[in-house]
């Protein structure tokens, strides 16, 4: 038993000097098309199991599933009645005999892909990695890193804002008209909804990114704050479709708070950027010739001599 940790210790060396060898047989880690194909094989495999998994758990678990997805309808207020049990106001209804069996397979799908997240993004992940650069990689996990929270805050915050938006179209119904609402409408209204809300808190880390390729300066961005500001509002009150101003204001709100954190990020690395790299053309004149570096030139001329 004593020789039990000196063991261990042998074979992590052992290991540590394989992994060396094959990185300098092989350091930018290329594969041949077929390990590709195998490599996506496996994780899609991996994938699959994965949302499987989570749909069996979406049937298992389909009541208390279906009650959060019907409460903002439930928990708003129409026409005085409230709790999605008056017909012709706000009771969910089916159509044809089958629809109750395609709604459980429909929320297991949704609960599965919502539970097997983290390993289909690991997997999807796993595959793309090895083909980027150590910084290409730094800035993938901060995206990643930033996406995913930004999406769910969107998502939250529809959630939240869905009944009032059910108050307001439901209510628009004339007198003597009644509300049949289709469970496959309601349930596309709202992952519809949802997407837009996650999508829109994406907005900042798009500029960022942009920022980061070099097509976006915050010179530029400078130039188009307002119109950016004034989009953000106008995709806000889009995005909602009740008129009511407190959901607008919350999005628009939060949205146009993310834009100009993002505007902070991005004028912080153009800034990075010009002292470490500064541009000789900076404060000529139109008219001013640049200044030459004849040690430059005469390598250029003995290089094509």
């Amino acid at each position: 038993m004593a020789k039990l940790p000196g063991a261990i210790a042998g074979a992590r060396i052992v290991g540590e000097r394989f992994v060396r060898s094959q990185r300098q047989q092989n350091p930018e880690g290329r594969m041949p098309l077929m390990d590709h194909i195998r490599e996506l094989r496996t994780r899609v495999v991996k994938m699959t199991l994965a949302l499987a998994a989570g749909m069996t758990a979406g049937f298992i678990f389909f009541n208390q599933a279906w009650h959060v997805i019907e409460r903002p309808l439930c928990s708003a207020t129409i026409r005085g009645h409230s709790g999605c049990r008056t017909p012709g106001v706000n009771q969910l209804v089916l159509n044809g005999p089958l629809d109750s069996f395609y709604l459980r397979v429909k929320v297991a799908v949704i609960v599965g892909v919502i539970l097997s997240s983290p390993i289909w993004l690991y997997q999807i992940w796993a595959f793309v990695a090895p083909g980027l650069h150590a910084r290409e990689k730094r800035w993938s996990y901060i995206f990643l890193g930033a996406a995913i929270p930004l999406f769910g805050i969107g998502i939250t915050l529809c959630y939240l804002s869905l009944g009032r938006s059910m108050h307001y179209l439901l209510g628009l119904t004339p007198s003597g008209v009644q509300n049949l609402i289709q469970v496959d409408q309601y349930m596309s209204f709202v992952m519809a909804m949802m997407l837009a809300f996650g999508l829109a808190f994406e907005v900042p880390l798009l500029i960022i990114m942009l920022n980061q390729a070099g097509i976006l300066t915050h010179e530029r961005f400078r130039k188009w704050r307002r119109v950016m500001i004034f989009g953000v509002f106008l995709i806000a009150g889009m995005a909602n479709p009740s008129p009511d101003p407190i959901t607008m204001l919350i999005l628009g709100g939060a949205c146009a708070a993310l834009v100009e954190v993002a505007e902070f990020i991005v004028w912080r690395h153009d800034r990075r950027k010009a002292q470490l790299h500064p541009d000789p053309y900076a404060g000529l004149a139109d008219d001013e010739l640049s200044p030459l570096d004849l040690d430059d030139a005469g390598t250029h001329d003995n290089r094509l001599n």
